[in-house]
């Protein structure tokens, strides 16, 4: 009885799980009801949007590594994965804290959580696109390789406009204001940066500082 339950309740939470994957295919395509359901109707999911932000990082190392030479103008012998990851993600992360903070001020009505499944949502149509331009890039010539930028634009893009729907349905802004929300955002991204930077700067003079001191002082003693 309770075997079968609980088997009952998984099936549940997977076909839960697909409905909200696939539901990403419906945002991209029909953006405005796409991100009101996402997250006033919950048809979204953190689960996907984890997979989602994992599947862009995946997505900038395949591109990277399997773009064809005539048209990569990167050397994947120099490329630090880590690095590359963490140079995409932190953007990312900041900016749903940067937009957080700023849409608390001005009476924004989605919360952390909605701000990272909306973003993470409108990354679809970047791994959609660009995995298979990838691909694509290894079999044109260079002529045809003018196609590889178009569509790493329509890809940047067309994800760009749905974070910009989504802080619109998100917050229950109208369009202008989702402008300016998101050029703030993005000036707040800038400012979280700077104060980072400052705040390990001053870690590191501190640590510094005691380093000295404690040789100083064993200096002096011995």
């Amino acid at each position: 009885m309770n075997m079968n339950l609980s088997r009952k309740i998984n099936k549940q939470s997977f076909q839960k799980f697909l409905d909200s994957f696939k539901y990403a295919f419906y945002v991209i395509t029909h953006p405005f009801d796409g991100f009101w359901d996402l997250t006033h109707e919950k048809r979204g999911s953190l689960a996907v949007a984890h997979i989602l932000v994992f599947l862009t990082l995946m997505t900038n190392l395949w591109t990277m590594r399997y773009t064809n030479f005539m048209f990569n103008t990167v050397r994947w012998e120099r490329v630090n994965i880590w690095t590359e990851i963490l140079g995409l993600l932190a953007p990312l992360l900041i900016y749903c804290v940067a937009n957080w903070c700023l849409t608390t001020l001005f009476d924004g009505k989605g919360r952390m959580k909605d701000i990272y499944i909306g973003m993470a949502y409108s990354l679809t149509p970047y791994i959609l696109i660009t995995n298979p331009v990838t691909i694509i890039s290894n079999f044109v010539t260079i002529e045809e390789g003018a196609f590889i930028s178009y569509f790493d634009v329509i890809a940047l893009g067309w994800s760009l406009a749905l974070i910009l729907v989504s802080v619109m349905q998100v917050h229950d802004y109208s369009f202008f204001k989702a402008i300016l929300t998101f050029i703030f955002s993005i000036a707040g991204m800038m400012i979280i940066v700077f104060l980072l930077l400052l705040f390990f700067d001053l870690i590191s003079d501190g640590i510094g500082f005691f380093i000295s001191l404690y040789k100083e002082i064993m200096y002096r003693l011995y």
